[in-house]
């Protein structure tokens, strides 16, 4: 299983291979390294968040959120001036190609679980189906709580 996470110390983005042999986290910039507790795995399965210990994760598609939202706004842009110059089944073609690209996309990306605090990534060989996915309301919640413990820490003057 591969856990992408941001360093605590440096907040680099790091890759690592999770497998039965390595049971830890290491940063490839600043040598950070965290233990992975066996509780943590089922097999190839995590139960819990590789990286912050968190048992609460969603499920997604593995795919970049930028690029699909530059795939909606070229599909929108191209069907309104299809529309603009008074070609309206030009403009409706335009939209059924890339809803059928959006479809395919869906059908054929794998799934990868995410979590709520520290927004780890796990990608899994096999991914189980009793996963959830995504609550607006459990969210809020984490947001809620990452807001209140960064107001809680104490304010450093600037020298």
């Amino acid at each position: 299983m591969q856990v992408t996470f941001q360093c605590p110390v440096c907040e680099a983005t790091s890759r690592n291979e999770v497998t039965a042999e390595v049971h830890s986290l290491k940063c490839g910039w600043c040598q950070w390294q965290r233990d992975i507790p066996n509780a943590h795995l089922d097999g190839d399965r995590p139960l819990k968040c590789q990286y912050c210990g968190n048992p609460d994760l969603w499920r997604q598609k593995d795919f970049p959120q930028g690029l699909g939202i530059l795939m909606a706004g070229t599909g929108a842009t191209l069907s309104v001036i299809a529309w603009a110059y008074y070609r309206p089944l030009l403009a409706l073609g335009i939209l059924l190609i890339f809803a059928a690209i959006d479809m395919a996309l869906f059908v054929f990306m794998p799934d990868v679980l995410v979590c709520y605090r520290c927004r780890a990534r796990h990608r899994t060989p096999e991914m189980a189906d009793d996963h959830p996915r995504f609550d607006l309301e459990l969210a809020e919640r984490y947001r809620q709580e990452e807001k209140r413990l960064a107001e809680a820490q104490p304010k450093t003057p600037d020298a």
